[in-house]
């Protein structure tokens, strides 16, 4: 069971960096397990450390200051690469909700998507300014499917009508489905409970 997702508001944490794929969000080596507790310090592992294996303070996610930050905010074309679920479990560890570029990779989003991280695609310009200003507070609506800015600029994103459902409902597919067992379980008593119409459901799928 996911946490419902609803609103949120939070500092961003910034990497500039285009094109990050999968393996630099969570290098292959650690690909080993299928617990996603833990995974978050393997995040950006190979960015995090300096030659001599200490701590990058430069870092973003090395900084203090980061340390509450909800909301990630990259460069174009983020979560490129392979179709690993663990990106997603590994930012969601570390304490991400929502990712925000102006492109983000398909097969990524949709694993996002499935583990409670919002994908949210902007305009270049508006990217750019966040980009551009590391640690400003935004708030996200995922009902409105909107951004806002501390000056009050409202930014709208794409997001299909399933996956904000699951998002509101704090449920995955599979969760989803779960949830409409007692309506699929009134169907089928009211099907039963009149053969001849069964009956005649089946001549027609049979045609």
């Amino acid at each position: 069971m996911m946490a419902a997702f609803t609103t949120l508001v939070s500092r961003t944490v910034v990497l500039r960096q285009r094109n990050i794929d999968t393996d630099q969000i969570i290098p292959a080596r650690f690909l080993t397990t299928t617990e996603r507790k833990g995974l978050g310090k393997h995040a950006f592992n190979d960015w995090r450390a300096l030659p001599d294996g200490s701590p990058d303070p430069a870092f973003p996610f090395n900084q203090f200051a980061n340390a509450s930050a909800r909301i990630l905010v990259a460069g174009r074309n983020f979560g490129c690469g392979s179709s690993r679920e663990h990106a997603p479990w590994a930012l969601t560890d570390l304490g991400l909700r929502a990712v925000i570029s102006s492109e983000i990779a398909d097969i990524f989003r949709s694993n996002a998507l499935k583990n409670g991280l919002l994908p949210i695609v902007l305009d270049d310009a508006v990217v750019d300014e966040l980009l551009d200003n590391p640690g400003i507070e935004l708030a996200i609506d995922v009902a409105a499917r909107s951004v806002t800015l501390p000056d009050g600029r409202n930014f709208t994103f794409p997001l299909d009508t399933f996956a904000q459902t699951c998002l509101l409902e704090g449920v995955d597919q599979l969760g989803y489905l779960l949830k409409q067992l007692p309506a699929i379980e009134r169907f089928e008593a009211a099907r039963d409970s009149n053969p001849q119409r069964h009956a005649t459901l089946e001549a027609a799928h049979a045609r």
